[in-house]
C-alpha cells in the first residue's frame, strides 16, 4: 500500500509532503515506511518492522490519521484499500 500527502504551502514556500509505504519484506515480516519533507527540498526516511500483518496496517492507518489531522490531503494511493 502507498500513500501520498500533501499540504497546502504557505505563501513562497515548498508544498510539504508525506508518503506512506507498506511493503512485505522476504521473510514474511512488513515494512512501514514514512518520507517526509519539503518538496524539491531535504526529506527524512523512518522504516519501522512489524511481524504480523495487521500490526503493520494498524500502523499505516494510525500514520495515516495523524498526518490527516494535521491538514495533509490524500494525493495519491495506491494499494489494497482506498483511504478511507
Amino acid at each position: 500500500m502507498r500513500l501520498l500527502l500533501q499540504q497546502k504551502p504557505n505563501a513562497g514556500e515548498a508544498p510539504k509532503f508525506v508518503q506512506l509505504t507498506l511493503q512485505q519484506d522476504l521473510l514474511g515480516g512488513w515494512t512501514l515506511l514514512r518520507e517526509a519533507g519539503q518538496i524539491g527540498g531535504k526529506t527524512q526516511l523512518r522504516r519501522e518492522q512489524f511481524l504480523e500483518r495487521d500490526a503493520a496496517v494498524s500502523a499505516f492507518e494510525k500514520a495515516r490519521d495523524t498526518q490527516v489531522r494535521k491538514g495533509f490531503q490524500v494525493m495519491f494511493a495506491q494499494g489494497a484499500h482506498a483511504p478511507r
